[in-house]
């Protein structure tokens, strides 16, 4: 009989030739099948269970997540010091493991109090957004929301959740065409009809690139009591558009406090699925369960989307044999080669992900993280795939095409219709994000403990014990519960006024 391991490790394909430290593991240290650690071990570290020769494949999750730059001894600590990364080719099998997904019968699914808009989208917010055409008119806008805010005039309005002004940096010194032009409009047109937003007011400074008519007549809109535009220019200056623009609040405001939560379907919820500052563990306990409760969510007709495009690169085969046809699996390489040509003429690579947090945490390439990244899409097939901030129709598991810093992708998501977010984090992102509340899952008990004010779910208790499928529950229990009113701990503390981070794209001119 085998001696139990001294230590307590894990293993987690029959096909990998490391393990991952639960705990911080001593020179010498037992554990178990004659494996004895040969340096101390970090924590969510690697460590080698079997002799690995130079240039041999490290294999993690069953799959390659790098090659050995050098003779790897059993017991050794396995990272950035004796591995390295090259290009190999994967097999993308398109639609190989495509199953159609199976949903429950409309009687069966879960429920959520929301807010149903006139044009049948239902928000899990009743917010008033203050949208800016331009870097420009970023600090009238902030003046205004800020001094709706001070005023009290929200007071006499209990179910508005706030006003809120989403400024950014862009706008102007722009091409007026291409692809930058058109993920800023894209974005600003999918926050403007947000269902999170019961009212929008949208602020320019009159003679930038980004024109706010131009705007309206290619999304083919008008003003209304919901949806009014001004710019400071027309307006005669910072004063006085602050003052227009407080007027223009308080007209609205008897209009979205109107607004009354009701029953609404599950399938109603489109969820952004987002991971930031991971660690060894982000892909063994949070990333998975996340995973779990997206299954659960797609099984009630509900939509998740799976993003951060540089962190699915080498696991792409995985979701592409998922995907619902060619077309589907076709988009998703198509963009993941758009992304080697980007980064390549901007002088970067793809390994330049993981971050140095990351590193510390534990991984080591961006197979490794990415791996563990795409555990949070689940096991249903892949639907479609999106451009960034591109509306999101198609229900089930989706892709949008998005970077992989946080605010960059989670800006893009909420534009495509995300009306709750679950962010897993192993070193303790601090992140919230208005309009669209953010769940925040960690993937350790101890950093768990540690920010506890900042966290609400703790999936390190799977290293204990808890089962991937039940942390899957208790985190789409906690879904239905925030998408009804409940506050997350980042809407406890204020997060979300500065998150809205447009991708931009383009020589700035």
């Amino acid at each position: 009989m085998l001696t139990p391991p001294k230590v307590k490790v894990l293993r987690l394909s029959i096909e990998d030739n490391v393990l991952v430290a639960a705990a911080r593991i001593e020179r010498g240290a037992d554990l178990g099948n004659a494996v004895m650690a040969r340096q101390p071990i970090p924590f969510g570290h690697k460590v080698a269970v079997k002799p690995i020769a130079a240039e041999e494949p490290i294999r993690k999750f069953g799959q390659i997540i790098g090659f050995a730059s050098q003779p790897i001894e059993t017991g050794d600590w396995v990272h950035e010091h004796n591995v390295f990364l090259h290009g190999f080719e994967r097999e993308h099998r398109i639609g190989e493991d495509y199953r159609p997904e199976t949903i429950l019968p409309t009687d069966e699914q879960a429920t959520f109090q929301g807010f149903r808009r006139n044009n049948g989208r239902v928000g899990t917010r009743n917010y008033i957004g203050i949208l800016t055409s331009v870097n420009c008119s970023a600090s009238v806008a902030r003046f205004i929301a800020e001094a709706a805010t001070r005023s009290g005039m929200l007071d006499a309005y209990p179910n508005i959740d706030g006003v809120v002004s989403f400024t950014h940096g862009t706008g102007c010194g722009m091409a007026a065409s291409g692809e930058g032009y058109d993920l800023l409009q894209r974005t600003q047109w999918g926050y403007a009809g947000h269902p999170n937003l019961g009212a929008v007011l949208l602020v320019g400074l009159g003679c930038e690139v980004f024109q706010i008519g131009r705007m309206k007549s290619v999304q083919n809109v008008e003003e209304s009591e919901t949806f009014r535009t001004m710019t400071i220019q027309d307006s005669g200056g910072t004063r006085r558009t602050i003052e227009q623009g407080l007027e223009r609040i308080k007209d609205m405001l008897p209009l979205v406090n109107a607004a009354r939560r009701e029953p609404a379907p599950a399938s109603e919820l489109t969820l952004a699925l987002q991971c930031g500052g991971s660690d060894g563990y982000s892909g063994i306990t949070a990333n998975p369960a996340l995973g779990s409760a997206a299954d659960i969510l797609v099984r009630n007709g509900g939509t998740a989307i799976l993003s951060e495009t540089p962190e699915i690169y080498g696991a792409e085969h995985l979701l592409t044999r998922r995907a619902r046809n060619r077309e589907v699996g076709e988009k998703l390489i198509e963009r993941i080669k758009w992304w080697e040509d980007y980064t390549a003429r901007n002088g970067g690579e793809m390994n330049n992900n993981p971050s140095p947090g990351n590193k510390l945490g534990g991984l080591t390439t961006i197979l490794e993280k990415s791996l563990g990244a795409a555990a949070k899409g689940g096991s249903t097939p892949l639907n479609a795939v999106y451009e960034y901030a591109e509306r999101v129709t198609e229900k089930g598991l989706v892709f949008m095409d998005t970077p992989g810093y946080d605010p960059v992708s989670a800006t893009g998501q909420v534009a495509g219709g995300a009306n709750v977010i679950c962010f897993t984090t192993g070193r303790g992102s601090a992140y919230g994000c208005k309009p669209t509340p953010s769940i925040k899952l960690a993937t350790n008990t101890a950093m768990y403990q540690r920010l506890s004010e900042d966290m609400d779910i703790n999936c390190g208790e799977i290293l204990d014990g808890v089962t991937i499928e039940e942390k899957g529950h208790e985190i789409f229990e906690e879904i239905l519960a925030v998408a009804s009113g409940k506050r997350t701990k980042s809407e406890e503390l204020g997060y979300g006024d500065n998150e809205f981070v447009p991708w931009q794209i383009g020589a700035v001119m």
